[in-house]
Order: structure tokens, then sequence, then C-alpha cells
């Protein structure tokens, strides 16, 4: 397993099957790199974390970092390489200014709680596509609006990543129905618990009954919503929708959704 931070030793990956990470890989990391192998390309996954998408009250300086441990899951499932770029490799100038998808600005869901988040996200994830140019590009779909914020962004791009295709992949979840999360290693026994009822209340019928399952449970909730699953903007009739949440169990803010379909 070739591990890579010089951006030149990359051409040979190049057209491959990406999975951008933070790290911190689980099994719902591994699914995505399963999923890449289906595309019978060199599969190429990268480690970078980029502080502007934490906000200023949250864990970036926590946030779990065991580069040998990722190289040894990824490797155990097939990745061909990991990339791991240093932030001087990343942005060797000032970071460049970029334009946002409307889904990182007009839902108001993660966007509104975490305001620095999407400018980070895109600002990390364009440039990692720029250095690997990548035919595919694989992201689960727990972080719901991420994903929409990536499909725009290429489609605004273009012909920037004129070969590139974004793909979802679906949310892997434990046993007892909790999605997976690098998070979740922040929850105590109670808190895990508690969280719990999020999946619970995503199948709930209204938002009410969302947030009331959630209240009842002890979450601290930011939001629970029923969206549009193209724009996450209010639903429209006869289209499908996705329900939404992000609730704190103790400190530990979490996020899911669930694919409703056509509202009743």
């Amino acid at each position: 397993m070739r591990i890579i931070t010089d951006p030149m030793e990359l051409d040979p990956y190049e057209d491959c099957a990406f999975v951008p990470t933070m790290g911190a890989l689980h099994n719902g990391h591994l699914s995505l790199i399963k999923k890449a192998k289906g595309f019978g390309l060199p599969v190429v996954l990268s480690v970078f974390v980029e502080s502007e998408q934490f906000s200023p009250d949250e864990d970036f300086e926590r946030y779990p970092r065991n580069l040998e441990q990722d190289v040894a899951f990824a490797e155990g499932v097939g990745a061909d390489m990991v990339f791991a770029p240093e932030v001087e490799t990343m942005y060797p100038e000032s970071p460049p200014e970029i334009s946002l998808p409307l889904a990182a600005t007009k839902p108001k869901l993660e966007d509104a709680f975490r305001p620095t988040h999407f400018r980070g996200v895109c600002l990390a994830v364009a440039r990692l596509f720029d250095l690997v140019k990548p035919t595919y590009a694989i992201f689960g779909e727990k972080d719901y609006q991420q994903f929409l914020v990536i499909q725009q962004m290429v489609q605004n791009e273009q012909p920037r990543w004129k070969k590139l295709q974004i793909i979802g992949a679906p949310i892997i979840r434990d046993d007892d129905g909790l999605a997976m999360s690098s998070r979740n290693a922040f929850l105590s026994t109670d808190d895990r618990s508690q969280a719990l009822a999020i999946r619970k209340a995503l199948h709930e019928p209204t938002e009410q009954k969302m947030f009331d399952l959630l209240d009842r449970h002890g979450l601290d909730v930011e939001y629970a919503v029923i969206r549009d699953e193209a724009t996450l903007l209010q639903p429209v009739d006869g289209k499908p929708v996705r329900s939404l949440i992000a609730a704190k169990a103790g400190s530990v803010r979490l996020i899911d959704n669930n694919r409703v379909g056509l509202l009743p």
C-alpha cells in the first residue's frame, strides 16, 4: 500500500475512483472503498482534515487522527493508494476564494448551525479533485447536504472536472441502528442510548412528531425537518422528500437522514 504526500506522484492514478475522507476510518468509510472497487479502476483514498470544516466550538483539535490505522483499514478492503497531503501541499498560497452552491447556503440546516463548514468542504474537495483528477468520487449519504453541495459544485464548475461523476453511497449503521460516524467514539453509554432515538424519529410522519420524540429522549435538537430531496428546501407535491436531523447527545453532535419517498 502506497502512502503519497507529493502530488507529483499521483499521475499513475489519474482517472481513478476516489474516496475523500478526514481519516478516523470506520465501516462506513470502508463501504465507500468497496463501492469504488466496483468501477474497475485504481482506488485512491485521501486523508485530510480541513480546519474550516469545524466551527470554533467544535472538535478540530481532538478529531481522531491515526494514519497508520487508516492505511491498514483501507488496504484491507482493497484501496490501492492513500493520499495524505500536508496543509502546505493543499494550499501552497492562501486558500482561494470559492463560490458556494445553493445547497450550501439556502437550506438553513448545516449551513445555519456550522456557518464555515461548507466553505471548508468545498475548498478541500475542489483542491483534491484538481490534484487527484478522478473519474468517480464516492461520498456517503449520511452527510446528505454535503453530498448535494459537492454535486452542485461539480456541476457549477464545469468544464473544470468534465469527466468527474459524483456517486452516492448508502448510510451504514451499527447493529443498534446508529449511523456510523467518527464522532460516535465520543459517546458515553448513556449518550449512545439517547442517540438511538434519532433513527426512530426519522420515521415519524411530521416534523413536530420528530422533534417531540427527540425531546422526550433528552436530545438537544438543532433541526428535525422534512425537505425536498433534490434541493433540501420545502417539500414540493409529487417529489421525493428526505427527513433530516441534527441533535446533540451529551456534547456530541450527530446527524442522520432517511429517504421518505413521497409525502402522504
